[in-house]
C-alpha cells in the first residue's frame, strides 16, 4: 500500500503480532504431489453389478488407494512446521530454480519427506479412485490448513497474484467464501488490537456499494453482528455520496454525532448490473481519505485489461487497489474463489477467516484446471477481443446501451424476474 500504508500496515502488524503471541497464527503447508500417478487395472477386476458397464469398480484395495493418505512434503516445509514457523504457503517457491530438467526428479527425492495423513475427510478413499480423476484423484481432502493445500494450489495462487499485480494470493473454496473470509478477518483487526471487544471508535467502518454482491453484504453483517464493524451503504457508483459519508458519516449509535470517528475505514465495491465501478474516482478518494480499497472483481477477471487482469488493469489503477477478491467460476470456467493481497493480509485472513479455515480445500484437478485457465486467458488475447466484439454487436443490433459483457435487464420485483426467467427458458426450449 502507498497512501494508506502507514496506518493499515501498522494495524495489520499489531493484529498479526497478537495472533502470534496467542499461538493461533495459522499456516499453509504445501503438500507436494507427483506429476503423474500410475493407475492400471484390468477389466476382469470389475464387479458384475449393473453399474460395471458405466463405472469400473473393484473388490478390494489397489495400489492407488495409498494416494489418498500417503503424501510428500518438502524438508524445508516440514522443518518450519515442526518448529511452528508462520508460513503463507510459499515455502517451496523457487525450489527448482537453476536446476536442470534432468536433475529435478533427483532433487525432488532429496528434498521431500513422506507423510501419512490421519486428518483428512476422505473417509472411503474415493478421492484417488480411477473413476474420480485420471491424474491425482481429488487430492488430499481436508481444510487447506490441515492437509488440503498442495503444490497445485500454490501454483494457482502465484499465478493469480501475478495476474493481479499483488504480493500473494489466498485460494478459497468459492467466491462467496472469499468475501465472507475477508470481511470477518478485517473486522477482527480492532478486536485483536484491543484484546477484547473493541470500543465504538475502534471498530472498522466498512463503506459498501448499494449493489454489492450478497457475499459481501453477508460478510459485513456477520462482522457487524460480532461487534467488530459498522456498515455505511453508499448509493450505487455515487462518489459524491461516498465522499459525503467519508467526510461526515452519521454515527447512528449515539445522538446523531457527526464525523465518523472510526479511523479504520474500508471501501468495498462490486457491481451486479454490468456497469463498472468508477475506479479512477475511487482511487482519488482513496488518496484523500486513506481508506483500504477492496474490489470484488468477479466479472472482470480474465475479461478486462490487456492481460485479463480485470477492472483495475483496464482503468490503470492496480497500485491503488489494496485487496482484489474474485472467483474462478466465471471466465475461468472452473470453481473456487481467491483473495489477491499482501503476504501479511494473507496470514491474517487464513488465521481469522472462518469460511476459509473450516472449508474443505479446492480439489486438485480443479486447481490444476484453473491454473491452466489463468495461463490460457492471459496468452490467448483473441478470446477477450472476440467477447468485446460480441458486446459491440449486441449494442448495434438492439440499440441497448451496454458497458460490459454483463447485460442487465431490469424487470422489477423478484417474482417478475423469476417469471421472465421461466419465459426465457420456455422460448429457448422452443
Amino acid at each position: 500500500m502507498e497512501v494508506n500504508g502507514c496506518l493499515w500496515d501498522t494495524w495489520l502488524e499489531e493484529a498479526l503480532s497478537k495472533l502470534e503471541s496467542l499461538k493461533v497464527l495459522r499456516s499453509l503447508r504445501p503438500i507436494q504431489l507427483p506429476r503423474e500417478i500410475a493407475r492400471q487395472s484390468t477389466c476382469n477386476e470389475t464387479s458384475p453389478s449393473s453399474l460395471s458397464q458405466e463405472f469400473q469398480v473393484f473388490d478390494g484395495p489397489r495400489e492407488w488407494d495409498r494416494a489418498s493418505v500417503e503424501v510428500n512434503i518438502s524438508e524445508s516445509t516440514f522443518q518450519k512446521w515442526l518448529h511452528d514457523v508462520p508460513s503463507s504457503g510459499d515455502d517451496n517457491d523457487g525450489m527448482y530454480e537453476n536446476i536442470r530438467a534432468d536433475d529435478k526428479a533427483e532433487a525432488s527425492k532429496r528434498k521431500l519427506r513422506k507423510l501419512i495423513i490421519f486428518s483428512g475427510n476422505d473417509y472411503l478413499g474415493l478421492s484417488s479412485h480411477p473413476m474420480a480423476a485420471q491424474a491425482h484423484g481429488m487430492g488430499p481432502r481436508g481444510s487447506a490448513l490441515i492437509c488440503g493445500y498442495t503444490n497445485y494450489h500454490r501454483l494457482l495462487e502465484s499465478s493469480l497474484a501475478d495476474l493481479k499485480r499483488k504480493e500473494d494470493c489466498l485460494l478459497c473454496p468459492t467466491g462467496f467464501s472469499a468475501n465472507m473470509a475477508f470481511m470477518t478477518a478485517v473486522g477482527n483487526i480492532g478486536l485483536l488490537i484491543a484484546g477484547g471487544k473493541p470500543s465504538k471508535d475502534d471498530r472498522v467502518a466498512i463503506f459498501s456499494d448499494a449493489l454489492n454482491h450478497a457475499s459481501i453484504i453477508d460478510g459485513i453483517r456477520l462482522a457487524e453482528r460480532q461487534g467488530n464493524a459498522v456498515a455505511f451503504v453508499y448509493r450505487h457508483c455515487d462518489m459524491s455520496h461516498l465522499d459525503a459519508l467519508l467526510n461526515d458519516a452519521i454515527d447512528y449509535w449515539i445522538n446523531n454525532r457527526s464525523n465518523c470517528p472510526m479511523k479504520k475505514r474500508v471501501v468495498v465495491t462490486d457491481s451486479m448490473d454490468g456497469d463498472f465501478a468508477p475506479m479512477t474516482e475511487l482511487a482519488k478518494l482513496r488518496k484523500k481519505h486513506e481508506f483500504l480499497f477492496v474490489i470484488d472483481d468477479a466479472h472482470a477477471t480474465f475479461v478486462c485489461g490487456k492481460s485479463g487482469g480485470g477492472a483495475a488493469e483496464m482503468f490503470n489503477c492496480e497500485t491503488d487497489v489494496d485487496i482484489c477478491i474474485g472467483t474462478l467460476s466465471k471466465a475461468a470456467g472452473c470453481h473456487g474463489g481467491f483473495i489477491a493481497c499482501s503476504k501479511k493480509w494473507k496470514l491474517l485472513i487464513q488465521s481469522r477467516g472462518r469460511s476459509f479455515i473450516f472449508s474443505t480445500s479446492t480439489p486438485v484437478p480443479v486447481a490444476a484446471a484453473a491454473h491452466a485457465a489463468v495461463v490460457v486467458a492471459k496468452e490467448e488475447a483473441w478470446r477477450r477481443n472476440a467477447l468485446w466484439k460480441w458486446v459491440q454487436d449486441f449494442h448495434a443490433l438492439t440499440g441497448i446501451h451496454v458497458e460490459s459483457h454483463i447485460i442487465s435487464l431490469i424487470v422489477g420485483r423478484e417474482d417478475k424476474a423469476l417469471q421472465a426467467s421461466r419465459l426465457d427458458y420456455a422460448l429457448s426450449e422452443d
